[in-house]
């Protein structure tokens, strides 16, 4: 046994934890198809957001942790239901004009709104894996409608036939008086419109593979539940899928735990075994709220990856998966600032501590050795300061404060200087208040000028900010706290800041200087 093997066995980490949960499940032995099959869903009514990324992530990471620990081969497959009836019109799309006469039909039947796929659930399918691939995950796309229509779940389907009386009467007691009289796991696909109807099964004939309908008018219309003719009501299609495919790893979130018992149920009429598997908790928006792919609220992907490189992202989801978390932009600087911290303590760590640390599972295990050189934070207060889109007025002053930095060698904080200007452009200047500062708090000011004067020209962060200390203790505050929040209120136009010490320091001696006189004379700090 490798040394690694024998520190993941004993890791706290949650992906070992799940990875041996799995190994456990199987006995130590590959299934009988040869490999174990990890699968994430993905429903494209919407375009793709946060919660999607997250869950292959969070499923890849498993599968990592599962290769440290067993040689059982692995695949990972993102199955998309894209050929689920479309209920209604997503309200962050645009062209809602074109998508709207064709509600209830599967999506990949609908026209895409955007104007660059063949249909609407084509377009949201090639947003996931674009991004999936972005990102370097390794993984199997699987097209609901395509594996309907060529057949691939028709033994499946067959089988759910066979089993249709068992089928019904798990779901039954799970509905409504009125749902019940039309409950049928088969839904036809309307060989005259194309929508997936929601109709009463009057008759199932297993030997002949077919179902029959009644239409509105009373007529009633024979298909077969092979080749695409029909599909699967959600939960019977899930348990299907699981039993057809073989899944054995599939986690989902926290307000599907019911679904998942009973597609567990289903899944064990068919012959099946259903996957192992955690329920995570939901993302919601600043408002406490679920978010949602068609109400468009919280964060979608490009938004985040306008604002914060995608590892920091990667971080936000690694952390905690069983505890609900606001996804929101103001969560961005923290993320940012704790994955790099993450990145920089692996090369300290020992390898028991390091496979541990979020950086090992969202490098796969060989985390970059480059690293940030100053706090995403830090760079958000000079752009703040310095009130430029330029990344070139930014570099003039970490040059002097890092001068073995440069955009080339030191491409991640490059890349971090472009999205500090983004996020400070959207979100921090509009809401910029500077305030002036009172007669107590220029007389502080003044102080705090005149020990800066006194510092050697080379004075490192450190001494500055025993500087700022002084000043707080020795001048008239309340405590440290109020201090530092006045500074930030007269200096920088915000109520909470970086540690001054190493902002002045980054900003330069003469720059602070100049800064703090325009403070204690009462200039527009924002113009």
């Amino acid at each position: 046994m490798s040394e690694l093997r024998a520190f993941a066995e004993k890791s706290n980490a949650w992906p070992f934890a799940e990875a041996r949960a799995i190994l456990k499940r199987l006995g130590g032995k590959a299934p009988e198809k040869g490999y174990v099959l990890f699968e994430t869903g993905y429903g494209p009514s919407g375009l793709p957001h946060i919660g999607t990324f997250g869950e292959v992530a969070r499923t890849s990471w498993v599968r990592h942790a599962f290769h440290q620990i067993s040689d059982i081969p692995t695949r990972l497959i993102a199955f998309s239901d894209d050929m689920d009836g479309l209920r209604k019109v997503p309200d962050n799309v645009p062209n809602k004009e074109i998508i709207a006469p064709h509600l209830g039909k599967p999506l990949t039947s609908i026209p895409d709104p955007f104007g660059t796929h063949p249909s609407f659930g084509e377009h949201n399918n090639a947003r996931l894996k674009a991004f999936l691939d972005a990102f370097g995950f390794s993984y199997e796309f699987a097209s609901s409608t395509e594996t309907y229509k060529s057949g691939g779940f028709d033994a499946a389907l067959l089988n759910m036939l066979e089993h249709y009386d068992a089928v019904i009467n798990v779901i039954l007691p799970t509905l409504g008086e009125e749902r019940r009289r039309t409950y049928s796991p088969f839904l036809p696909v309307c060989p005259k419109t194309g929508v997936v109807l929601q109709v009463p099964v009057i008759e199932h004939n297993a030997a002949a593979g077919t179902i029959v309908y009644q239409e509105d008018d009373g007529t009633k219309t024979e298909v077969s539940v092979t080749g695409g003719h029909c599909k699967l009501q959600w939960k019977a299609d899930w348990a299907m899928r699981w039993k057809a495919l073989g899944v054995d790893y599939e986690m989902s979130g926290k307000d599907l735990i019911d679904s998942v018992t009973l597609s567990s149920k289903i899944c064990r009429i068919l012959g099946g075994n259903p996957p192992a598997g955690f329920s995570y908790e939901l993302f919601l928006d600043e408002n406490g709220e679920k978010i949602s792919k068609s109400r468009g609220n919280g964060l979608t992907v490009d938004e985040w990856l306008r604002y914060a490189p995608p590892e920091s992202l990667a971080y936000f989801m690694f952390q905690k998966p069983k505890t609900a978390k606001r996804l929101y932009f103001d969560v961005i600087p923290r993320q940012v600032d704790e994955y790099t911290r993450m990145l920089e303590a692996f090369d300290t760590q020992t390898p028991e501590k390091q496979i541990d640390n979020p950086a090992w599972f969202i490098h796969m295990g060989e985390p970059t050795s480059e690293r940030a050189h100053l706090s995403f934070n830090i760079l958000l207060n000079l752009a703040s300061v310095c009130h430029s889109e330029d990344k070139a007025v930014l570099w003039h002053f970490i040059s002097r404060y890092r001068p073995d930095a440069n955009p080339k060698t030191a491409p991640m904080l490059d890349k971090l200087v472009e999205y500090a200007i983004n996020y400070y452009q959207d979100f921090v200047r509009p809401k910029k208040s500077y305030r002036k500062a009172t007669a107590a708090e220029q007389a502080a000011l003044l102080d705090l000028s005149a020990r800066i004067k006194a510092l050697p020209v080379d004075a490192d962060a450190e001494a500055i900010q025993t500087e700022v200390y002084e000043v707080g203790k020795r001048d008239d505050f309340e405590d440290l706290k109020a201090w530092f929040k006045a500074l930030y209120e007269i200096l920088l136009g915000q109520s909470e800041g970086p540690r001054m010490g190493s902002f002045f320091a980054l900003y330069g001696r003469e720059e602070t200087l100049q800064l703090l006189d325009r403070a204690i004379r009462g200039d527009d700090l924002a113009a």
